[in-house]
């Protein structure tokens, strides 16, 4: 019998996980377990952990969502470890904002690289051919990981630089990827990719020398040991690569175009972009004039 309190333990007590991640976890998890600690976790149901977050109203949307995020991602590893059968909040609908304290649906905080993180990332990932070609993709093409480990070798247009994904909605949209991008996917093709199976990024298990398709699972794992090896990564996620290839592009096209190129079926979620960008050049703007005004105060 598994209880709440040791499946928190467990998942905290992960190797991948930052410092500054598992305090941030533990932030989250620890009211639940003081709550629900001793429950075996078979027995804690859907209804539970939503009244629960229910009870959460003074968080703010993007705060009360990260919270429901992560306590899924409790229960998903209770479900890989075989703690669970299923995850009881699974398709669990967030919160929707309030209008009376001021929340809009684009609250939701989008995290992104800045210029060092993504040196230091490229730095660190260079070892990893395989893993490298992978963060390379995924940041000059905003495709999703799901979306990328799906395609197959022939898929990818070598020569145009493009590949094509099926997104939500199992829609089709086109991914272009840049030289240096090329480069380092077609070192990977030609020196690094098991041969054996017809997907791009492939494994081969030790024991059996069966080749497969790449994992999420395993590509995640290889990712937490990677930013494991600097705190100016704790926290970033591979799902942030797709935020950065937004960011970057806002301002450079149009928002339609960049709208196609994300795959968003609304344009709301590309706006949020537009609206990240404005509360960056603001902060640059404010450093900027205390610098300024610091450095000469008596000419101004």
């Amino acid at each position: 019998m598994v209880t709440l309190a040791r499946l928190a333990t467990e998942f905290l007590e992960r190797s991948c996980l930052s410092k500054s991640t598992r305090r941030s976890y533990e932030a989250v998890l620890m009211p639940l377990v003081a709550l629900y600690g001793r429950m075996p976790v078979e027995i804690i149901s859907r209804q539970t952990i939503s009244d629960y977050l229910q009870d959460q109203e003074k968080l703010s949307i993007a705060t009360h969502h990260r919270h429901q995020a992560i306590i899924q991602s409790l229960f998903n590893y209770g479900v890989a470890f075989g703690y669970l059968k299923s995850n009881p909040i699974a398709g669990l609908n967030r919160r929707k904002p309030l209008k009376e304290k001021g929340e809009h649906g684009t609250d939701e905080v989008i995290r992104y690289l800045n210029t060092s993180q993504l040196v230091e990332l490229y730095k660190l990932v260079k070892s990893d051919v395989r893993l490298h070609a992978i963060v390379r993709l995924l940041h000059r093409t905003g495709a999703r990981i799901g979306e990328l480990l799906a395609i197959d070798l022939e898929q990818v247009d070598t020569v145009a630089r493009k590949f094509q994904v099926v997104g939500k909605g199992n829609k089709q949209r086109w991914c272009f990827y840049s030289e240096d991008a090329a480069l380092v996917l077609d070192e990977y093709i030609r020196y690094y990719r098991d041969t054996g199976s017809i997907a791009l990024f492939t494994a081969q298990n030790p024991f059996t020398k069966e080749v497969r398709r790449l994992s999420y699972r395993r590509v995640h794992a290889t990712w937490c040991d990677l930013i494991a090896q600097s705190p100016l990564l704790s926290g970033i996620r591979l799902h942030d690569l797709r935020h950065t290839f937004a960011t970057e592009r806002v301002g450079l096209m149009s928002i339609e175009e960049l709208r196609a190129l994300m795959g968003h079926e609304k344009i709301q979620t590309t706006l949020r972009y537009q609206k990240v960008t404005s509360l960056r050049a603001q902060e640059v703007a404010q450093n900027a004039l205390k610098i300024l005004t610091e450095a000469s105060p008596e000419k101004f």
